[in-house]
């Protein structure tokens, strides 16, 4: 499909009415602009008249573009608009019209058709009629949207200020994840080890899109002859309707109209009584009544929102295709050539990015354009690298040059080829990790802000049926020839590097100063190495590196694959190797010195360092690169020491006060050897740099570089043992806090990238978590990380496996190889018969005996598998003999490992249930691999105003400013959305993170409409099943509850559950938390069975002495009490206290609830045995009394579960609450004012506990009773002895529940209970170590911010504002209160049988 976003595309166009303002004078004026919109009426061209509101601050063009996206006026083109007569300057502001004001007229002008803008019209009428089926985006190979299918939820393009457009449509029909009852199918229960595919993609209700023509073609007559060429004919095009006329049409500057020709005849003259139409769809309706009565319905369709229809700025991979792919294949029109017509165009993909770059920066507006029009290079250039891998492979590009080893080709403006093998660099797996880092190096000189002189190539690599090609744009005079090969460097524009040698001009040195920038910004440190005939090059990045004068002008920097330092613990040989070419006066001393260093360990290792990890150590190819992320946190680490030293130092000498007053040089000389026991390249201030070219083979230095080469090889030993010493541990450490650790391998990438470590150190993170005291509780970690060491061995053997294959054998040698992989120990059936047989059935030569991959078996292939992880990752007997090891011994699904393999490799499989454990006949069947897509790996291109508002706002919300955090969170959404049109995963974050600091502020349907969108947009740019979209389900389940969508929550929850159970499997943390929440939303005994599975698995991960343990306690004995079963609620509700007490103290808050709690549920206990007691034994129906939360009660344990709130354990709190109160005590004195003392507060607290019998002698009383199973008589008391009130509805937004109350300190909200003693009494606030990890990059963040000083809720409740209160003076029958909104005391509940 045409990329629909230069144009805009969809009824609902992206917002272009603000969702706030922005910050800074830009963003001032901005939001003015904005504020300034008005309406205007538009007329002519044909459609009905109707409103349409435009932007002070946009171009005459933009509203154009807006308008031709618009349902009123698509597919129609080539117009222009009119004002009071007179034609719009295209160029021209809005607000820069004169006679433009409110509710004036702007006309449609029909403008005459050139040969270029007949096309676009017809494309665009193309794009109409290919309107997107349900299966259409799984035949593409994109992941599709499911949620509103699942929840046949619509999402609207309304701005977020009030939220409320939102429209909800509550079906009663069935659907994958419920029953026709509400329960959930048997597959998603505890402990069910089926994993179905079929109900990961719902079946939709849309229905397929209506034949509006049976075929539309260029007409045999086509092109037109001269003569009529100048009388204006275009084009001439054969349509034959549904009725099955066949008709020619005439495409001319005023439009199209009815020829006479025929297949037999070409007259081109206009039919009678026929009408010229400026849009071909009017003539179609014209001479079709079905086509008019199909394109009316198509108009009026229900339309989805522009970030459900439009297209991803890049290529999602669905793993999964359409159950019958045959079936949905239809005809696309493409015999009109226009597709072939834009294939021919070979743009120029260099040029188009550099113009981009070098578009003006002066204002945020222009900022924004930039970066958005960047953005659309880079996916139209993307997407043409994809087209072209398919074209390449394919066969269907001859190469450029005659070197059979490294082919070369030139398709659609891209250079492709597979990168030369260097022996040094390790061959083939050396090939590939040079691509992989030349992606790697431009992407990091891409991202220096302020350096727009110094450009490089757009570049992407692609792996796609087994081969891996880099593709680049083509750069103006860097080609080449064979003449200029003999010409001096500088004639051919090469003016950096060791060929480039020596030289001097006005260019050089610019160039050098460019150099010398990025080199600052990147930590990398001027050196000289010694070229060729022994001329020292000085060089600011890698030896291997180029820096060239364009013809166009432009600097351009080259082969960046060795841009960052190398990683020591794989270069044992460089380190043996004299990279120092000494003076003839200074080699006998030199030979010396090398032969003591090389006597002794060398510096910069710690103690027993090989020893203990076997590092140095050899690897498989010799591009072994330290992450720039491991470089910022070694300077981090680096840093923290410097600052201890001097300051060490300063108090071993006075201290700083003294050594800062006197003026000697004790300050100096402690910051100098600081700087020298740290490795700063400077003595005089701290600053690290890194030598890019140390411990790189074939490169030498002269002697005077021989002392900062000491210091660069010690500082790379110090960073490449930092990996092993702080990273690992630190990331298991995450790993063992966190519930939302990494659930497949996308995941356990991102988080080991984020900490600098490369995944060729898994074999040590599997090491590290073998230990004692990790390998119970991170045994999810380490399935993950066996996982992905398996499949990455998998996919190297799978790439030299399809080399063998050919084109027509390819499904069934990758199903053939797909069975040899999974199903333990699988033979081929003798010679291929089976193959060969389906082969003939569909008339092409079948598999012979002696094709090579037709003869692998599944032992064979798990040898090759096992010996590939040995080498890479040095680990040994870890995959076992087969893949029942790994179900075994790591609980490895199946399932899971096919999904993984197919992500990586592009195979996609039809969607059905597949059975792996099938012995006697192929699970996967040829007819099962539906297609091999390309996967790509591509430059990011940041929006740097979005992301910084983001930034911004997140810190806001660190600090408690929910509504500071809340208008920037807005902004950073605007700026998404004028960037990418809110389609960047970057987008997702900020709306999940809106949506929480909403829900904060009581605001549930802007909350709920904000996760909508994160839930669409995570989808649609990381996957249906990636593990931030099962995240963003649970948050979703989280606003619909809290919105009074009790169904809808529990298909969210449900969604999350499959979709986690699919990637990973049931024994994951978050799972815990799934169940928790499902059974809060969940009625009936299967509420019981999603918590106890919660609470196995939490007590199994974290031990009983956790929050989420001791939570899921609480919650068991809450349910336990809704059924009448007090004493196990007892026990669950002691274990809760227990454990609070352990981790809290007897003071914190968590624990006074827990112990109310206690009391409440005992109490209850005593009134049900006296009233069985009383009831008498000839009694035959006795009931039992039941307690059960409210709807509140219930969304503030969910908001807790998710963590959108979190509890901690910390006393920081309260002691800032202790010395709060002493200064306002203080103050109050001064002023004269009396507060209420601490003792008064104490007294009350300690009155409210004898109210409730729960101090000491109440515990006593009621555990003798209960012991000697209670004697009759006795009053029925309430709980806490009082009643409690129902929580007054909100007045800001009727829709939602009611506000907790807050008051305003220092202009900031703070929000608290209702009833509260104080603001900051009983606080739960976030943790980041036992509290609830957040979801991904941002949710991880806004754990440890959005904390309030109290456990607080949007469905706040008055009174004393403990569960226990809530819960004792609920209504029991359904869980809700009375219809007035007031809640029945304890006495009024009413029993349960």
């Amino acid at each position: 499909m045409k990329d629909k976003v230069r144009r805009g595309g969809g009824r609902n166009q992206a917002k272009t009415d603000a969702i706030s303002g922005t910050g800074g004078k830009d963003a001032v004026g901005m939001k003015a602009d904005e504020d300034a919109s008005f309406p205007v009426k538009i007329q002519g061209a044909g459609v009905e008249p109707f409103e349409l509101q435009v932007q002070g601050f946009c171009l005459v063009h933009d509203a154009l573009m807006n308008l031709l996206s618009r349902d009123e006026v698509n597919p129609r083109s080539n117009l222009s608009l009119s004002l009071a007569g007179t034609t719009l300057d295209p160029l021209a502001e809005i607000q820069s019209l004169k006679g433009l004001k409110p509710g004036a007229v702007l006309r449609l002008v029909e403008e005459p058709y050139t040969f270029r803008s007949v096309r676009i019209h017809l494309a665009r009428v193309l794009e109409l009629l290919r309107t997107s089926g349900p299966h259409d985006a799984l035949k593409e190979g994109r992941s599709p949207s499911v949620l509103d299918t699942l929840t046949n939820t619509q999402i609207t393009d309304s701005s977020l200020h009030n939220g409320k457009g939102l429209k909800r449509s509550l079906s009663n029909t069935k659907t994958e994840n419920t029953t026709q009852n509400g329960t959930p199918p048997e597959y998603l229960l505890p402990g069910s080890s089926e994993r179905p595919l079929m109900p990961l993609i719902p079946q939709t209700s849309q229905t397929e899109a209506p034949t509006h023509l049976k075929d539309l073609s260029l007409s045999c007559w086509n092109p037109p002859p001269g003569h009529r060429k100048l009388q204006g004919d275009f084009l001439y095009i054969t349509v034959v309707t549904v009725e099955g006329r066949q008709c020619d049409i005439t495409s001319c500057p005023k439009g199209f109209f009815l020829n006479r020709s025929t297949q037999e005849v070409f007259d081109p003259r206009p039919a009678q009584s026929t009408p010229v139409c400026h849009s071909f769809t009017d003539l179609l309706c014209h001479i079709s009544p079905a086509f008019k009565q199909s394109f009316a319905t198509l108009k009026n369709r229900s339309q989805s929102t522009s970030v459900e229809v439009r297209p991803t700025p890049y290529h999602t991979l669905s793993w999964l295709g359409p159950p019958c792919a045959t079936r949905t294949h239809k005809n696309t029109f493409s015999r009109l050539g226009l597709d072939e017509e834009h294939a021919k165009q070979t743009p120029d993909w260099n040029e188009e990015l550099q113009a981009a770059k070098d578009l003006p920066v002066g204002t945020l507006e222009e900022r924004l354009q930039r970066d958005k029009t960047l953005l659309q290079v880079n996916s139209g250039f993307v997407k043409a690298v994809a087209q072209g891998a398919e074209t390449v492979v394919d066969g269907f590009v001859e190469p450029v040059n005659g070197n059979p080893e490294d082919p070369a080709f030139l398709w659609g403006g891209l250079f492709m080829s597979q990168g030369a093998e260097v022996g040094m660099f390790g061959g083939e797996r050396g090939r590939r990790a040079a691509q992989r880092l030349e992606l790697q190096g431009v992407q990091a000189y891409s991202n220096i802000e302020g350096l727009q002189q110094l450009h490089t190539l757009p570049t992407a690599i692609v792996d796609y049926r087994g081969l891996r090609l880099s593709a680049q744009g083509l750069a103006p005079g860097l080609e080449g020839s064979d003449q200029d090969a003999e010409a001096s460097p500088a004639s051919r524009g090469l003016l950096y590097g060791v060929k480039a040698g020596p030289q001097e001009s006005r260019e050089r040195r610019r160039l050098l100063e460019l150099l010398a920038h990025s080199a600052k910004t990147l930590g990398l440190q001027r050196h000289v190495v010694l070229g060729p005939d022994n001329y020292r090059v000085p060089l600011f990045s890698s030896v291997d590196t180029q820096g060239l004068l364009g013809a166009d002008g432009r600097f351009y920097i080259l082969d960046v694959f060795r841009t960052f330092p190398a990683d020591a613990n794989f270069c044992p040989q460089a380190e043996t190797e004299s990279q120092i070419v000494p003076t003839e006066g200074e080699s006998h001393k030199s030979c010396e010195e090398d032969k003591e260093m090389n006597g002794c360990i060398k510096e910069g290792w710690p103690d027993n360092y090989h020893s203990n990890s076997g590092l140095p150590r050899n690897f498989v190819h010799g591009l072994c690169r330290l992450k720039p992320e491991l470089m910022q946190a070694f300077i981090s680490h680096k840093h923290c020491q410097f600052t201890q030293l001097v300051k060490k130092m300063l108090d071993e000498n006075g201290g700083f006060e003294e050594c800062a007053s006197a003026n000697d040089s004790r300050g100096t000389d402690a910051v100098r050897a600081a700087c020298k026991e740290v490795g700063s390249v400077s003595n005089i201030i701290f600053e690290m740099r890194f030598n890019s070219d140390v411990f790189s083979p074939g490169i030498s230095f002269p002697q005077a570089e021989r002392e900062a080469a000491k210091l660069q090889e010690r500082l790379l030993r110090e960073a490449a043992s930092f990996i092993i010493t702080h990273q690992i541990p630190g990331f298991v450490d995450w790993c063992f806090h966190s519930n939302e650790a990494p659930m497949d391998g996308a995941s356990l990438k991102q988080a080991l990238h984020q900490r600098g470590i490369n995944l060729r150190y898994l074999g040590h993170v599997i090491k590290t978590i073998s230990q004692p005291e990790h390998v119970g509780s991170l045994r999810h970690i380490m399935r993950v990380a066996v996982g992905e060491i398996f499949i990455r061995s998998s996919r190297r053997v799978f790439n030299c496996f399809l080399q063998g294959v050919e084109v027509s054998c390819l499904s069934v040698a990758v199903s053939h190889f797909l069975c040899c992989l999974l199903v333990p120990h699988f033979t081929p059936t003798p010679g291929g018969e089976e193959a060969k047989k389906k082969s003939r059935r569909r008339g092409r030569a079948g598999a012979t005996e002696s094709s090579p991959w037709s003869t692998l078996t599944g032992a064979e292939l798990w040898n090759l598998i096992c010996q590939d992880s040995v080498e890479t990752y040095n680990i040994s007997d870890c995959l076992g003999s087969g893949p029942n090891h790994l179900v075994e011994h790591y609980g490895l699904q199946k399932i899971s490992l096919l999904r993984e393999f197919c992500l990586k490799t592009g195979v996609q499989l039809r969607l059905r249930d597949y059975f792996l454990e099938n012995q006697n006949k192929a699970p996967i069947g040829p007819d099962d691999i539906l297609n091999i897509f390309p996967v790509i790996k591509y430059i990011h291109m940041p929006s740097v105003d979005a992301s910084a508002a983001h930034k911004t706002a997140r810190t806001s919300v660190q600090k408690g400013l929910l509504d500071q955090g809340h208008e920037q969170l807005k902004e950073a959404a605007y700026l998404f959305s004028r960037f990418s049109d809110d389609l960047h995963p970057e987008s997702c974050h900020c709306y999940s993170l809106l949506a929480k600091v909403a829900y904060l502020q009581a605001k549930t349907a802007e909350a709920r409409s904000a996760q909508l969108k994160a839930v669409v947009i995570s989808e649609r740019t990381l996957g249906f099943d990636h593990p931030n979209t099962i995240q963003q389900y649970g948050f979703l389940g989280v606003y619909m509850f809290a919105g009074g969508e009790t169904c809808l929550a529990q298909k969210c929850f449900l969604r999350a559950r499959l979709l986690t159970l699919t990637i990973h499997g049931e024994d994951h943390p978050y799972v815990a938390t799934i169940d928790s929440c499902l059974g809060l939303v969940l009625g009936g005994d299967r509420s019981g069975q999603y918590l106890k599975n919660a609470l196995k698995l939490n007590t199994s991960f974290f031990g009983p002495t956790n929050v989420n343990t001791a939570l899921n306690q609480h919650l068991l004995a809450q349910w336990m009490c809704t059924k009448g079963d007090y004493r196990n609620a007892m026990t669950h509700e002691k274990e809760a206290l227990a454990a609070f007490t352990t981790m809290f103290g007897e003071d914190h808050s968590q624990t006074r609830y827990s112990k109310e709690f206690l009391c409440t549920i005992t109490k209850h206990a005593v009134m049900v045995e006296r009233s069985l007691r009383q009831a008498g034994a000839d009694s035959t129906e006795q009931t039992v009394e039941c307690l059960s939360p409210t709807n509140d009660v219930l969304l503030e344990q969910l908001v807790l579960l998710m963590g959108i709130r979190s509890m901690t354990h910390s006393d920081k709190f309260e002691e800032y609450k202790q010395k709060h109160r002493e200064l306002k005590a203080a103050v109050a004195k001064e002023l004269g004012f009396h507060l209420p003392t601490t003792e008064a507060m104490d007294g009350r607290e300690k009155n409210s506990d004898q109210e409730t019998g729960c101090g000491k002698e109440g515990e006593d009383e009621v555990n003798s009773t209960t012991a000697e199973s209670l004697d009759d008589g006795g009053a029925v008391v309430s709980a806490n002895g009082c009643g409690v009130e129902a929580a007054e509805p909100s007045q800001a937004e009727g829709s939602d529940r009611a506000a907790p109350e807050g008051n305003t300190v220092n202009g900031v909200k703070e929000v608290r209970m209702a009833g509260e003693e104080s603001p900051t009494e009983a606080s739960i606030k976030t943790n980041a170590s036992e509290g609830k990890a957040g979801s991904g990059e941002v949710n991880g963040e806004v754990n440890g911010a959005l904390h309030s000083p109290t456990p607080t809720s949007p469905l706040a409740h008055k009174g004393k504002g403990t569960w226990a209160d809530i819960v004792s003076n609920a209504t029991l029958a359904n869980g809700t209160g009375d219809k007035d909104g007031t809640v029945k005391k304890a006495g009024q509940i009413t029993a349960k049988k």
